[in-house]
């Protein structure tokens, strides 16, 4: 069940991220988590027995008990002259099979980017929501009621791996709260209530049961997930979920949308673990290796005897000044391995190193191709802290290279500084680069892709473009190719 929603899918999911509109719509100490108890209709819930009826006016109590902490978010950007194409909008594309539009802002000047929600969890203002509501955004507003003030709200800390960010306001009294409860001992079938902003109709409530448990949907959240039928829609994201007692048991986050009534929640026991490294560091600390992970096709992992469709590792395409390189790993080493535990692909890699604490010692089992054999090393290597995220690759254009040989329609070239940078190659990654591929040729039918840097020519170690050039033969060809998401073995005849 890990796999069943589509990248596609998800980049509909992810609610409030993607919901555009230009209606002009309504740190040091950890969390003190509320306890502000719930009206004492709902506190009688809590001793329903099994079979017994629930008050009918139960959900209108825990209405008038949640929505005073519930708080509608609208995130604006400046543009700035140059507006790059949101990378969710092409996938959108590829799954509906249409062209999606993306609004266009005057320069300078605040643009309505989406909506979402968000509950206080401290009197002082502190605000849970989920990441994706608040991500980029030069801007973040939120409003107690529809027709009420706006606060300029602070990001006090955010992170996209657990979809959690905590946010807060100013204001000039004390605000409600929302009493956080517990998700561990949360049975399927329980009656819950959704609350949110959706399509900016602030402090909606919708109801339903916990549906599942545990749902590992490694795409969305680091978190298992609950599952619920309760109505979410585009804007409910960082919403509460609550169960009879009036208390917050997770934060709405994602929808199936080829489905009705299949929503998720991040738990709130994950919630409340995170919240205080949140609010002191502004971040999580992540383990980090200090690499640049790839994948392995079918060729390359038959070379490398990898049989095990589901768990092939993940290859060493770059590595900086890292824990990695200082115990010993190499650029195109394949790690297999860490603390015994099978490594399944880079997505896998990233997200096992990450959940290590920093200053942790592990043993990374690898493959190293010595002398155009596979041989199998176990290092020790000490988890560093991850730093900053890179900022995002740049595209080559009209870099001159020598032509490969046989008509193959390529060129090749050396790296060089400009190369390295517009690619992002590091220093240790000493292969010459494609750049550029002519439009129905042997290396375009091939799938040989601008960019790709060749490692190796049937079994002979390249270092330049010459080696290449030489190393090209009549007849079949065997060329392995190291690119930004892994190793490819390509073979073909001349």
């Amino acid at each position: 069940m890990k796999k069943y929603i589509s990248v596609a899918v998800i980049a509909f999911i992810m609610i409030g991220f993607i919901f555009v509109t230009q209606n002009t719509t309504a740190q040091s100490k950890a969390p003190a988590i509320s306890a502000t108890p719930p009206p004492q209709m709902v506190q009688k819930a809590v001793g329903l027995k099994l079979g017994d009826p629930l008050p009918g006016n139960l959900f209108i109590e825990l209405a008038k008990a949640i929505n005073p902490a519930v708080v509608n978010i609208s995130t604006s950007v400046v543009s700035r002259g140059y507006q790059q194409r949101d990378p969710m909008l092409e996938m959108l594309e590829k799954f509906y099979g249409m062209p999606m539009q993306q609004p266009r802002g005057r320069n300078g000047k605040p643009q309505r980017q989406g909506l979402g929600t968000g509950f206080i969890i401290r009197e002082d203002g502190l605000i849970i929501t989920n990441n994706h509501v608040i991500q980029d955004a030069d801007l973040v507003e939120v409003q107690l009621t529809e027709s009420g003030k706006s606060y300029t709200a602070e990001v006090i800390g955010s992170d996209p791996r657990t979809d959690i960010a905590l946010i807060k306001i100013k204001a000039d009294q004390k605000l409600p709260t929302a009493s956080l409860g517990s998700s561990k001992d949360l049975e399927v079938g329980e009656w819950v209530a959704a609350f949110g902003n959706p399509y900016g109709h602030g402090h909606s409530m919708t109801k339903g049961i916990i549906s599942s448990k545990g749902r590992e949907i490694e795409e969305i959240n680091r978190f298992p997930l609950l599952q619920t039928d309760a109505s979410i829609n585009p804007g409910n994201s960082g919403g509460p979920l609550v169960n009879t007692k009036g208390q917050v048991i997770g934060v709405n986050s994602a929808i199936d949308a080829r489905a009705q009534g299949i929503g998720f929640a991040i738990p709130i026991d994950e919630v409340k673990a995170i919240l205080p490294q949140l609010e002191q560091r502004g971040s999580l600390r992540r383990g980090y290796l200090g690499i640049s992970p790839g994948d392995i096709d079918e060729q390359a992992a038959a070379y490398f005897g990898l049989k095990d469709e589901e768990h092939r590792g993940a290859v060493i395409l770059g590595i900086g000044d890292g824990p990695a390189k200082k115990a010993g790993l190499r650029i195109y080493d394949i790690i297999t391995e860490i603390n015994s535990k099978r490594i399944r692909n880079s997505y896998d890699l990233v997200n096992f190193v990450g959940d290590f604490e920093p200053g942790t010692t592990v043993k990374v089992k690898i493959l190293r191709d010595e002398k155009n054999r596979p041989v199998e090393r176990t290092i020790s290597v000490k988890i560093g802290e991850k730093p900053e995220a890179p900022s995002r690759r740049q595209v080559v254009k009209n870099y001159q290279g020598q032509k490969a040989p046989f008509n193959l329609g390529f060129k090749i070239s050396d790296l060089n500084a400009t190369l390295r940078q517009e690619w992002r190659v590091e220093d240790d990654a000493n292969k010459p680069i494609i750049t550029e591929i002519d439009r129905n040729s042997i290396a375009s039918r091939e799938g040989f892709r601008v960019g790709d840097l060749i490692i190796d020519v049937n079994g002979a170690d390249i270092k330049t473009a010459n080696d290449v050039i030489k190393a090209l033969k009549k007849g079949k060809n065997s060329v392995k190719l190291a690119r930004p998401n892994g190793i490819a073995i390509l073979s073909f005849g001349i």
